[in-house]
């Protein structure tokens, strides 16, 4: 009896699924392409640089206090290079607690940046998916195999509604990102 249910409920399974659109979308394209994610990747990259600056200006702080402990500590009296020490000590530690404020608060910025931007495609594409009768929608980096002959491909028509042009790729996306950390180095190196 117990395995004539299972069969049973199987079977309705495989009758339900078949009844079903199925449809795909890369959201992770979707996401990467957009045009509010270039400005978002401008935002943080502009706070990085920023805190990689400040990062920078406290270390070669602490790099000069150092420099001129070592060249006049044999001078100096003892309390005086206690003092010094302590000094070096609180720098030390402003920096480490630098480091762990601005890489949370990197962080934070971008997940807020990037909440709106997971909704716009989201909405964007449910929205699709219910206009093309589609019941059930995944996401192409989720799974495994699919017989692509028998699944939607939401994903052309999700860019068009997102504003992506045809022209932009994950890979001239890559391109534009490489060219900008390369002149990002040379203007450094300069």
């Amino acid at each position: 009896m117990k395995k004539l249910i299972v069969i049973s409920l199987a079977v309705l399974a495989c009758v339900t699924a078949s009844a079903q659109t199925l449809g795909r979308v890369n959201f992770n394209e979707l996401i990467m392409l957009m045009p509010e994610m270039d400005e978002a990747r401008a935002a943080v990259n502009a706070s990085q640089k920023e805190a990689e600056e400040t990062y920078s200006a406290m270390v070669e702080e602490y790099q000069g206090k150092a420099s001129q402990y070592q060249q006049k500590q044999s001078t100096w009296t003892a309390t005086i290079r206690e003092s010094k020490e302590r000094e070096l000590m609180e720098i030390q530690n402003r920096i480490q607690e630098f480091q762990q404020n601005v890489s949370q608060e990197l962080q934070q910025q971008q997940n807020q940046l990037m909440a709106p931007i997971n909704e716009k495609a989201t909405k964007a594409v449910q929205d699709l998916a219910k206009a093309k009768g589609i019941t059930v929608l995944f996401d192409v980096s989720q799974v495994l195999y699919f017989d692509e002959s028998k699944v939607v491909d939401l994903t052309p028509d999700a860019r068009k509604a997102l504003g992506i042009p045809a022209s932009r790729t994950l890979e001239s996306l890559q391109a534009e990102l490489q060219a900008q950390a390369e002149a990002a180095q040379a203007a450094a190196a300069k």
